[in-house]
């Protein structure tokens, strides 16, 4: 029903879990698109090994261009972004299927409920701890608590996974490669979706995922996103957030700008980061292996 997207750099032992998740416990047969950032962990033989559909780079290039590379892959309606540190529970994908039948419009980003071990400042995530790795999870604590809860639905955007239709996703252009290595790319997306004209943000509460949280972005050197989004769009975040995202769902459809209005505090911002100059250094200074953008497509298998 979904093609299910999952950017991977040299975490194996996380990526074998997250496969094994979503085969066992869907309720239907998803197409599995694997990007292998390097791969010399032995994440690209067990890729080939398990028959699953993949494109390689010799180094990370990134989620920006490895989603791209995966997305023109894809075959299925529905484009799903996974992590390769999350675990899918039983129901996930049904709850995530029915709420895209409850919907009017194709025009919509839908998301999981994800349970986390750290304790954060997100009130749309379950922290209740199941391990910090493959090496201590708790599989069974996790699939008996998720089976107990009861979550509404939630409007807004948490992160992945996330849920939008490919015509929508090619629609907008996919992820910005501007804000390579990643950070602030999702807040990028989804702003082009609310200027493509996307008003219906929502968490499933049906839909549970476990999180072993940032495996990967710990080792990347940084780009400044917020910074980059505020320069591209003259908002901040955090404004385009609170303001438009989180509010879409109780302001009458038409009373929000088609395209967000920046504060007079976002303006002198972007006033004040203009003056130092166009963010592209942090790309400059993230290319320090120009080999990593040489993209090798793997053929079908």
């Amino acid at each position: 029903m979904f093609t299910i997207l999952i950017p991977t750099w040299n975490n194996l032992s996380f990526l074998k879990l997250c496969v094994e998740s979503i085969r066992r416990h869907s309720a239907f047969d998803h197409e599995i698109l694997i990007h292998v950032n390097d791969g010399s962990d032995g994440t690209l033989e067990w890729v080939r090994n398990q028959g699953l559909r993949h494109t390689h780079s010799t180094g990370n290039i990134g989620i920006c261009f490895a989603l791209n590379q995966l997305s023109r892959l894809a075959t299925r309606d529905w484009l799903l972004y996974l992590n390769d540190d999350m675990v899918c529970t039983p129901g996930w994908d049904t709850a995530l299927l029915a709420a895209t039948s409850r919907l009017a419009t194709p025009l919509c980003f839908l998301s999981s409920l994800l349970i986390e071990p750290n304790q954060g400042t997100n009130g749309n995530v379950l922290c209740r701890d199941f391990g910090r790795g493959p090496e201590s999870f708790d599989e069974a604590g996790l699939l008996t608590y998720a089976a107990s809860l009861r979550e509404a639905d939630r409007s807004g955007a948490a992160s992945q996974p996330t849920l939008v239709r490919r015509e929508l996703w090619h629609l907008v252009g996919g992820y910005s490669i501007e804000f390579g290595p990643g950070m602030s790319s999702d807040d990028d997306f989804l702003m082009k979706l609310w200027i493509a004209g996307c008003r219906d943000f929502h968490i499933i509460g049906g839909s549970l995922v476990y999180h072993f949280a940032c495996r990967s972005t710990g080792r990347v050197r940084r780009n400044r996103g917020h910074r980059e989004f505020l320069m591209k769009w003259g908002i901040t975040w955090r404004e385009f957030r609170r303001d438009y995202l989180r509010r879409s769902a109780t302001v009458p459809s038409g009373e929000l700008p088609a395209v967000p209005v920046p504060s007079m505090q976002s303006r002198m911002k972007r006033m004040f980061h203009g003056a130092k100059g166009f963010p592209l250094e942090d790309l400059r200074a993230w290319d320090d292996n120009p080999s990593r953008h040489l993209v090798l497509s793997e053929p079908p298998r």
